[in-house]
């Protein structure tokens, strides 16, 4: 309820597809990503129309993007602005999502010491009635136990989870900056062999890929 109110209706509603990203297990190397390019630029030395034909096995839809952008004529500056503002609002829309998990994981153990302080009220009422002090220390566990629940839900879940979108923010920024980089040698014609050194400067040295 608390989130409903800090955060648009729509943010919100896309708290499930967030979740499913998060668990969704990710196995793109960065290495592939250069020799993808290396490929395509392999492809665009043999001129336009070649390029076009290969368009499609590009495997990265931003890669995709940038490389039809390249076949239609873009220009390098016209290419570059619009990859990147792709990039820029792509950010956004995720750290509004770590934004929502981050507020979940503040709020929680709020919520649980409400709960908690609703259960010693109640404890409290009945103190006097039937009893007495012998319900004192069942009660005070009952009261408790919401402000473990928020303490676990905040630590185990919703924290971590918000940490886990903003690294996979990082990564994938990473790659897409890669691609435009990539995009950008295609349209400029490079030598597939300085197209692979740029990439490379991208990611760490373990991860290159040797040339065949």
């Amino acid at each position: 309820a608390s989130v409903s109110v800090a955060f648009p209706l729509k943010d919100v509603l896309q708290l499930g597809a967030a979740m499913g990203a998060v668990f969704k297990g990710g196995t793109l190397e960065l290495g592939d990503v250069v020799e993808d390019a290396v490929d395509m630029a392999e492809v665009a030395r043999k001129g336009t129309a070649e390029l076009e034909k290969a368009v499609d096995s590009a495997k990265n839809p931003f890669f995709r993007d940038g490389v039809q952008m390249v076949v239609d004529g873009y220009s390098l500056d016209e290419l570059t602005d619009i990859l990147e503002t792709r990039i820029e609002y792509r950010e956004i829309r995720e750290k509004t999502q770590a934004g929502l998990f981050k507020s979940m994981g503040t709020m929680a153990p709020a919520w649980g010491m409400i709960g908690t302080l609703i259960g010693l009220v109640i404890m409290l009422a009945g103190f006097g009635g039937e009893g007495g002090a012998d319900a004192l220390g069942p009660g005070m566990s009952a009261a408790l136990i919401t402000t473990f629940y928020g303490a676990v839900f905040a630590n185990l879940f919703f924290l971590p989870m918000g940490e886990k979108i903003n690294s996979r923010i990082s990564f994938t920024s990473t790659i897409q900056a890669m691609l435009v980089e990539s995009s950008r040698l295609i349209h400029q014609k490079k030598h597939p062999l300085i197209v692979r050194e740029k990439l490379n400067s991208f990611i760490p040295p373990k991860e290159w890929k040797k040339e065949d």
